[in-house]
């Protein structure tokens, strides 16, 4: 009896080791991981597939898809369908010749088409926004669609709370998102400001429904009447006013104004959250009305997450930097590329391509800092230029190639932006937008100070160490 008994446990521990490492082979896209986990199932019994089934499978990214098969997320295009008038091909700037295979790419890995005859203008710090965000929630008329990674509702904030609470009193529909754990950074919660008044006021994935660190609703986003929109990189706290912020608590930050054709997949994409945040389908027309093209920016609204099977903007950064000729231009507050995007600088860098990259000198988050250190010597030893710009702390995120094609929005260089968290960002093709952002990277890179290899060969072996042992938590910081 006691032999039968053994027996089965070996089968049984056989089998399962067997379908663990099947599950591996079949589902591990990296022949790395893949091969550790199928040695690890089939040499270690029992612990090697209780290791796998507890770390070995992405529960974010199956989560996240989950919702879409159940159909608790649907597209913004499900919602209200884009306009099958729409003009084919949109002619890119003739500077923008050779990037004509980015553009390709985009075509195919986005939902949302290239839109001409936009108006887009950079708004500077909290100092800039603020105001031009305000003055647009004083005119509204019909709705004000507001969505925010944080909002804290003390200070400017609660300028911000008090302006939206009288256009609902006057009768314009005001929803607004917050992301429930962006909330937490906030003095005062927007939640307790709105309680009482007509704002629809919701939280992205609250956390007393899960302990969700990850699948952040990381988007930036105010539009009004459907004909102006707001987003970028800033969220609506006081820390982004340089006027009433020291320097060691400054957030120096870019945000864009946007009018035109592209405002309404911006609407798609804030209708998309709040059906899946309240289960509201809102496809009135409404909100979607006929606009005019008052610029000459041809964009593309990018709205990516973990529900996603791939990474679409992770490859639009990838073909980018394949594309590039003659410039790469980065300002980033978080970098932590993975080792295929750090292939892709390289590789970019050369074939003679001008690289470089902005980060903040002192983060305020030290322990990404610490992380990011460890992968600098390669760059720089491959040509790669990267500066550390002085306090106060800069969140811009921008990416520029060839001062034609610019990436803007909420997305940073890492693994949380790029895999982890639901971001928006904006592609824009256009010379004279572009010509601003260069100005902005050239007068950024004045007072820094430029990473050498001397100084990252210089570093004390016990801030080797830490760097390094920060790295290895990459994937989740």
């Amino acid at each position: 009896m006691d032999n039968l008994l053994i027996a089965c446990l070996i089968i049984a521990s056989s089998l399962l080791s067997l379908g663990t490492a099947g599950h591996a082979l079949l589902l591990k896209r990296d022949s790395r991981s893949a091969l550790v986990w199928v040695s690890l199932t089939l040499t270690i019994p029992l612990i090697g597939p209780f290791l796998y089934w507890c770390l070995g499978i992405n529960r974010i990214s199956r989560r996240a898809r989950s919702w879409h098969d159940s159909g608790r997320r649907i597209s913004g295009t499900s919602i209200y369908p884009l306009d099958d008038t729409l003009e084919s091909p949109v002619q890119l700037p003739v500077d923008a010749a050779h990037l004509h295979d980015l553009r390709i790419l985009g075509d195919h890995v986005v939902t949302t088409p290239l839109r001409s005859g936009n108006l887009i203008v950079p708004l500077e710090n909290g100092d800039n926004a603020y105001p031009a965000m305000l003055a647009a929630i004083r005119g509204a008329q019909t709705s004000i669609n507001l969505s925010s990674y944080i909002f804290d509702a003390d200070g400017i904030g609660s300028v911000f709370v008090e302006l939206l609470i009288e256009a609902a009193n006057r009768g314009v529909a005001v929803r607004v998102i917050i992301d429930a754990l962006g909330e937490k950074y906030s003095r005062v919660s927007p939640a307790k400001a709105f309680r009482g008044s007509p704002v629809r006021f919701e939280y992205f994935l609250p956390l007393l429904r899960g302990a969700y660190i990850n699948l952040r609703n990381h988007r930036k986003l105010l539009i009004i009447d459907g004909r102006e929109a707001f987003t970028g990189g800033m969220n609506i706290r006081g820390k982004h006013v340089l006027a009433t912020s020291t320097p060691g608590q400054a957030h120096l930050d870019l945000h864009f104004s946007v009018c035109g054709p592209l405002v309404a997949d911006l609407q798609r994409t804030f209708l998309e959250d709040w059906f899946f945040v309240t289960g509201e389908r809102l496809d009135s027309h409404l909100f979607f009305p006929q606009l005019d093209s008052p610029g000459s920016a041809v964009m593309r609204c990018v709205s990516d997450g973990p529900d996603k099977e791939f990474r679409k903007l992770e490859q639009l950064i990838m073909g980018a930097l394949s594309c590039a000729e003659h410039t790469v231009r980065i300002m980033t507050p978080y970098f932590i590329p993975d080792r295929p995007m750090t292939t892709a600088l390289i590789t970019t860098a050369l074939r003679g391509v001008d690289v470089l990259i902005i980060l903040p000198g002192c983060n305020n988050l030290p322990f990404v800092q610490w992380a990011s250190q460890s992968l600098l010597w390669e760059l720089v030893a491959n040509g790669i230029k990267i500066y550390y710009q002085p306090p106060p702390f800069v969140h811009t995120k921008l990416l520029l190639i060839d001062d034609v094609w610019t990436l803007i929005g909420s997305a940073n260089l890492d693994a949380r932006s790029l895999k982890l968290n639901f971001e928006l960002n904006l592609t824009v093709f256009d010379t004279v937008f572009a010509s601003r952002m260069r100005l902005l990277f050239d007068r950024a890179v004045i007072p820094t100070q430029q990473v050498t290899l001397h100084k990252l060969e210089n570093r004390s072996l016990p801030v080797k160490l830490r760097d390094s042992f920060c790295h290895l938590f990459a994937p989740y910081l």
